[in-house]
């Protein structure tokens, strides 16, 4: 048990004490500036020898992270340019670029007889950088130590990374190695802080609940035990201003005064919650023109949290369905309670705070947008921080087979787990306990057709097996019974599959697709047993087929995720294997594998064919 005794000020050292205290800080000044300033220069010339690992090296980095390009257009919706408001016809300096949108889409033929005086030079990159200045975003990190100088150093260049990719961080540091009440706590933690970047040393979280929040009501995460006003944000905007990338101890203000150590994860959970309604005042105050000219504030760096990052030397939350090692993506509305409630114990010893993270990661995510996220991330990959952030998925897709997460060399125990915000999952198994109203919404949307509702739910009524629905009718993954005429046994097929367009990207087709492996082929695993309202586990594995058109552009993505697939004509049929009954297999032949095909594998193609092909069309 840590000890709960509180610091009522910095305690009197010994001049001995003092003398050594001075001598490590500073060393302490001199690691903070070879981390963070030395890094913001040209590097010095160094033989190859001398060089860094390729993990921390920026270009690299960003080759590493490999995005799609969904995610180029998130992340330049993000981070990208603004739109510049238009200036007055009587403006001195008028612009000499034109907008985007007056920007032809075919550009008009250059005569090779064009003089060169007639043309505009190009501007330089400083110039460059002024016009089209990148949108600053904030996250909030805890740095949970203790780190060696080394280890530090390679954080730090992560975030100096970040922060040229637009995303400036605001740094709680906490240290397990000191527990509280010790003597000398406080200077202990004070020159932690120093080894990292800027150390913002004023106090800026208030302990206790906030004096103007109504009667506590119930929440569905642990509000954080402290608060923030926006005046306290005064030290935090001025570091972000000046370039800066601010750290914090874990201080707050009690009610005499006193500066006093709290945990970290409330520090934390009052600035996420602090600093989006900062944010919004300033979005008010600016909408409204009654904001004051002179408040120690700045428009160019949005001071909503877009990210948590938790970077200790544990990394992620363990999972059964990785053998130990971390979740990959987490899905907290609806995992959570799961989550905690079938820890193994033995994970305590080597990964404490997993859960307590976990719990920090709800309650932030809470307060910050949905599209955010959190990352719980070992200090040995830093290099994932970027990924991340360009590309805002898991290191590899959750959704995938596992068999193919199994032999993975991508995952590790220092592999991250995302976290998001997420949506309520939810199995329903009666046709009469369907929105169809939302249900029709969301398969035109999604689809971009009108549906055939009445022809579509009359056959429902006879065939429906289950729906998955994402939230409020977000996503839903419809699957039947269809009979065959030469098997006692239906098939199992996936007729529809949607998410709304608004929420392609967020994570949402991920949970969508594992709640729909653990009510279908992945039924009888362990890792199967989510509490969504569905079998939880419980039964037999059955085969799931479904059909695409050829020309579907979501067919690669179909292809990576099923067993096996066969062309017909301009259709295209997949299936995923019962992966119970592969186990079981697989185990019957020992080292002799699997046959090319089995003998329960004969003519279930031509069968399943058949069948699917006289499946009506469920659109106009």
């Amino acid at each position: 048990m840590l000890s709960h005794t509180v610091l009522h000020g910095p305690r009197i050292l010994s001049p001995a004490a003092a003398s050594a205290l001075k001598a490590r800080r500073t060393q302490t000044f001199r690691a903070f500036y070879a981390t963070i300033r030395s890094l913001r220069q040209p590097p010095p010339t160094v033989e190859v020898d001398d060089l860094d690992s390729p993990d921390n090296d920026f270009i690299l980095s960003l080759l590493k992270a490999n995005p799609s390009l969904r995610d180029t257009k998130s992340y330049l919706a993000n981070f990208g340019v603004r739109p510049q408001t238009p200036e007055p016809a009587d403006s001195i300096f008028p612009s000499t670029r034109p907008s985007t949108s007056s920007v032809p889409k075919e550009a008009p033929n250059i005569s090779v007889n064009k003089q060169p005086e007639q043309l505009k030079p190009t501007p330089g990159p400083i110039v460059s950088s002024i016009l089209d200045p990148v949108y600053r975003r904030t996250a909030l990190v805890k740095l949970q130590g203790p780190f060696t100088n080394k280890q530090l150093d390679s954080i730090a260049r992560g975030m100096v990374y970040l922060e040229k990719l637009g995303l400036v961080s605001v740094i709680v540091v906490e240290n397990d190695n000191l527990v509280r009440g010790d003597d000398g706590e406080r200077s202990a933690i004070i020159e932690e802080i120093m080894r990292v970047a800027r150390p913002v040393l004023g106090t800026v979280v208030r302990l206790g609940p906030k004096p103007d929040d109504e009667l506590p009501e119930p929440h569905d995460f642990v509000p954080p035990e402290a608060h923030v006003f926006p005046s306290d944000l005064v030290a935090i905007r001025s570091a972000l201003r000046a370039g800066e990338i601010p750290v914090l101890p874990p201080f707050a203000l009690d009610s005499f005064c006193r500066s006093v150590r709290i945990d970290a994860n409330d520090v934390l959970g009052a600035l996420a919650r602090g600093m989006a309604e900062a944010a919004a005042l300033d979005d008010n105050g600016m909408k409204s023109g009654s904001c004051d000219t002179h408040e120690d504030y700045s428009q160019d760096i949005n001071l909503v949290p877009m990210r948590l990052m938790i970077i200790s030397r544990e990394g992620g939350v363990p999972s059964y369905a990785r053998e130990g090692f971390p979740h990959l993506l987490i899905n907290v509305n609806s995992e959570y309670d799961y989550i905690r409630d079938t820890y193994d114990p033995s994970w305590y010893k080597g990964k404490p705070s997993s859960l307590s993270n976990l719990s920090l990661a709800r309650t932030c995510l809470a307060y910050m947008p949905p599209t955010s996220s959190a990352i719980m991330v070992s200090h040995r990959s830093p290099s994932s921080l970027i990924a991340n952030l360009i590309t805002n998925k898991p290191a590899v897709s959750s959704s995938l087979p596992h068999a193919l997460l199994q032999g993975n060399r991508k995952l590790t125990r220092d592999t991250p787990t995302l976290l998001r915000r997420g949506l309520p999952i939810q199995v329903i198994r009666s046709l009469a306990d369907v929105d169809k109203t939302k249900m029709n919404n969301l398969l035109e949307k999604s689809f971009k057709r009108t549906l055939g509702a009445d022809a579509f739910y009359r056959r429902l009524e006879q065939t429906l097996d289950f729906v998955v629905v994402a939230g409020d009718y977000v996503g839903a993954a419809i699957v039947t019974n269809e009979t065959s005429p030469d098997s006692s046994e239906p098939i199992s097929y996936l007729d529809k599959f949607a998410v709304l367009p608004s929420h392609q990207g967020d994570g949402t087709v991920d949970f969508l697709w594992v709640a729909l492996h653990d009510e279908s082929y992945g039924l009888g695993h362990p890792f199967s047993i989510n509490p969504n309202g569905g079998k939880e586990g419980k039964g037999e594995g059955r085969d799931l087929v479904w059909r695409s058109r050829d020309d579907n552009p979501v067919n690669k993505w179909y292809f990576e995720r099923s067993t096996g697939h066969m062309r017909m004509g301009s259709w295209v049929l997949f299936w995923c294997d019962a992966e119970k009954r592969l186990k079981v297999e697989e185990g019957r032949r020992a080292n002799a594998g699997l046959s090319y095909i089995e003998d329960w594998e004969e003519g279930r193609l031509s069968r399943w064919a058949d069948v699917v092909t006289k499946i009506p069309s469920a659109w106009k």
